[in-house]
């Protein structure tokens, strides 16, 4: 199978993250990398080996175009390699009205080029509102309580690692208008079982009244040296009828990793659109 060749625009942290993650890849292929002109000529690690342009012109066979240049910059490069026929994909974080019309702008250029371009195509934005989407179309009726890992410090609780089959456990609280969400990390020891240490930690006066998340972790140790990035997205249904209904996303991630993920995800699909602008969706 002929892979897709994909060119990479801007090597800052998406633009690694790009570059990277295209070597290897089953279905497409790194065609090179094109950086301003002044910085160096070497690509980091095994990157080394592909090349390297100050335009795409330079670079061979380009059938696709990952845009990962700063926020400013996307529309003007994302306008030139469309009017050189390359299908692009980017990630531009804009809101409200900017938002809107650099849409409409890359799509009135991919409609008069007749290439196509997907544009959203990240974690935020992205996945992200996706998900939430979903959260809140699986439950019309009730609230949304997003945060990110930032603000909520987590500490040690000796309540939790005295309950029995707990090893270690770290608690993390967030307060919003909706009232106190308690986030457990416990790591259990060998042969414990976590519906019994969940059903304890439930049954303690400290996190009495509160909603109270437990999760288990292999290793506590990660969860300190992590830098913090993630987050908790937390939809909770009002019970009018039938049984009271909630869906939980916890996560602890990269945004650089994923943004560069869901990119080649875009990129895959770009030889079967159509011309003109779409936004990121899963399962495109």
């Amino acid at each position: 199978m002929t892979k897709l060749q994909v060119a990479v625009i801007g090597l800052g942290r998406l633009g690694l993250a790009c570059a990277d993650t295209l070597v290897g890849d089953s279905e497409l292929a790194l065609a090179g990398v094109v950086r301003q002109p002044g910085a160096p000529a070497a690509l980091p690690g095994r990157l080394r080996l592909f090349p390297v342009a100050t335009h795409v012109r330079e670079l061979q066979g380009v059938r696709a175009a990952l845009v990962c240049v700063p926020a400013h910059a996307v529309l003007g490069v994302a306008r030139e390699l469309l009017q050189a026929r390359i299908p692009v994909v980017e990630c531009a974080c804009f809101e409200g009205q900017a938002l809107q019309a650099y849409y409409a702008a890359l799509g009135e250029a991919a409609d008069l080029h007749r290439v196509a371009a997907v544009v959203g195509a990240g974690w935020d934005p992205g996945v992200l509102p996706l998900l939430r989407h979903t959260f809140e179309m699986l439950i019309p009726r009730g609230n949304t309580v997003f945060h990110r890992h930032p603000g909520l410090h987590l500490h040690h609780s000796a309540a939790v690692a005295g309950i029995r089959g707990v090893k270690g456990a770290l608690t993390g609280e967030y307060r919003s208008d909706n009232g106190a969400s308690h986030y457990v990390y416990v790591e259990l020891e060998p042969g414990a079982e976590l519906s019994r240490v969940q059903a304890a930690i439930a049954a303690d006066p400290l996190f009495a009244g509160d909603v109270t998340q437990v999760f288990q972790v292999a290793d506590l140790s990660e969860m300190e040296e992590d830098d913090g990035l993630g987050a908790v997205l937390d939809r909770r249904g009002h019970a009018v009828q039938g049984p009271h209904q909630s869906l939980l996303l916890e996560a602890r991630y990269d945004p650089t990793t994923f943004s560069a993920h869901v990119m080649l995800d875009a990129v895959r699909k770009l030889p079967g659109l159509r011309q003109g602008a779409h936004r990121y969706a899963l399962g495109l």
